[in-house]
């Protein structure tokens, strides 16, 4: 029978936020970590069935805690990330195989990126089902300047132009198979999901999510964050 699992993947060190102490998902807001911003979200959703998260090795006995402190209870599997996102989403693809059947629709997303809503996980969720697959984006807002190979500029119309963000949501199978071909061909490197799905002649299907749907990559990605979290706070408390 067909699952709905999240991988979540947090394996990066967090060089470009600067701290020392600790990797970037595991920075607190209000005395929660960001990763667990991100988990609530797929572990209070009604048609999630299970959560796998690709971990830092070396931090995956606090990520347990964290998980049973904020009582978690649809993570099924941590496993240990790889040396790049790609070999990362492989090791929590893999733990998501042995969990759940291979027809499963799979969101994968940035432990990084807390700031989608229930109805981007169901978009993603009912597109993927119907079309095979969901990537979800946000409109450009600026015009995109994209350099060719001979060093000639192609400007796509604004309104033509989306930005790829994340869940990107996948079968199972379609997705591991993917995944195999890519370490068949020595190729470990792919920046996400959609470009090595693209890469193998799959076509791609759209929603466009929030747009504070951002990473936090920086500290000003930190503060936007903090901003936006302290809005819907004060939303809840007053009702505005």
């Amino acid at each position: 029978m067909e699952k709905n699992v999240a991988v979540i993947f947090a394996g990066g060190s967090g060089i470009r936020m600067n701290t020392k102490s600790r990797p970037k998902q595991f920075l607190e807001l209000h005395g929660k970590p960001i990763i667990i911003y991100t988990l609530e979200l797929f572990e209070n959703h009604p048609e999630i069935d299970g959560i796998v998260v690709a971990c830092i090795e070396s931090w995956i006995p606090y990520l347990n805690k964290l998980l049973q402190k904020f009582e978690m209870t649809k993570v099924v599997a941590v496993v240990p990330g790889g040396e790049t996102g790609q070999e990362s989403i492989y090791n929590g693809l893999k733990a998501a195989q042995a969990n759940f059947p291979e027809d499963s629709i799979v969101l994968i997303h940035d432990g990084v990126r807390p700031l989608i809503n229930e109805n981007t996980i169901t978009d993603n969720i009912q597109t993927a089902r119907e079309k095979g697959n969901c990537i979800t984006c946000i409109k450009a807002s600026e015009t995109l300047v994209v350099k060719q190979e001979d060093g000639s500029l192609q400007i796509p119309t604004r309104e033509n132009s989306l930005i790829a963000r994340a869940p990107q949501t996948f079968h199972l199978n379609d997705i591991l198979a993917a995944h195999e071909k890519a370490l068949s061909e020595g190729k470990n490197n792919f920046i996400d999901s959609c470009t090595m799905m693209s890469a193998y002649g799959h076509k791609m299907a759209t929603i466009i999510g929030p747009v504070e749907n951002i990473k936090i990559t920086t500290p000003t990605d930190f503060f936007m964050f903090r901003a936006i979290e302290d809005v819907r706070e004060n939303s809840q408390i007053f009702g505005f």
